[in-house]
């Protein structure tokens, strides 16, 4: 099994990528292969809306200039994707915002490649907003086929300065949980991709 996380935020070390890394703990543990890649801070254009990926149906948005289409078949690959951002003004980042409009279409324009996996979202946040941040990354999941685990909160964590989040020992503790749910949801619909049904 293998899971890719996407960290949204532009901050090396910060806030967002120490709780990826807390819910992939239990999944290392089980055996998970995991990786972690982040797009905070870097270039990541915004889609276009031109559909060209439906044209081409090759996985790949027409936009080249930046690391997205290096991501691409990482995502189609994994068995769960696991986005993470900070919380901007009540939102996710700009990078993570363009990085889910285009996976969505590129995933749809090539046979809704991300169908039948786990996607699961995370935010790092000083006090407010994180719900809807959670909430912008969860909206890829149910529209791509995706399969949302539950934990035991709402997936966020709280704390502002660098490693503030490891002071949050409840949110911590959900971050776990919610690796140990991406382990047994994967576990229990292991061989259900084969049989996932045809939409009209």
């Amino acid at each position: 099994m293998k899971i890719l996380a996407i960290n949204g935020s532009p901050r090396k070390g910060g806030n967002t990528e120490i709780i990826l890394n807390e819910v992939m703990k239990p999944l290392k543990e089980a055996g998970w292969d995991t990786e972690l890649i982040k797009i905070g801070g870097t270039p990541m254009r915004g889609c276009l809306g031109c559909r060209k990926c439906f044209d081409k149906s090759d996985g790949t948005c027409i936009v080249a200039a930046d690391m997205f289409n290096e991501i691409v078949p990482k995502a189609f690959e994994a068995d769960a994707l696991l986005l993470g951002s900070p919380t901007f003004y009540a939102d996710v980042s700009s990078e993570m915002k363009a990085f889910i409009d285009r996976l969505g279409y590129v995933a749809a324009a090539n046979g809704r490649a991300l169908k039948g996996k786990i996607g699961a979202s995370v935010s790092a946040v000083r006090r407010g907003g994180s719900i809807h941040a959670v909430d912008s990354m969860n909206h890829l999941f149910p529209i791509s086929g995706m399969i949302i685990p539950g934990a035991t909160y709402w997936n966020m964590v709280y704390g502002r300065g660098p490693g503030e989040v490891t002071s949050d020992e409840e949110g911590m503790a959900n971050m776990r949980n919610l690796g140990r749910a991406i382990d047994w949801l994967a576990k229990a619909t292991v061989h259900a991709l084969d049989s996932f049904p045809e939409f009209e």
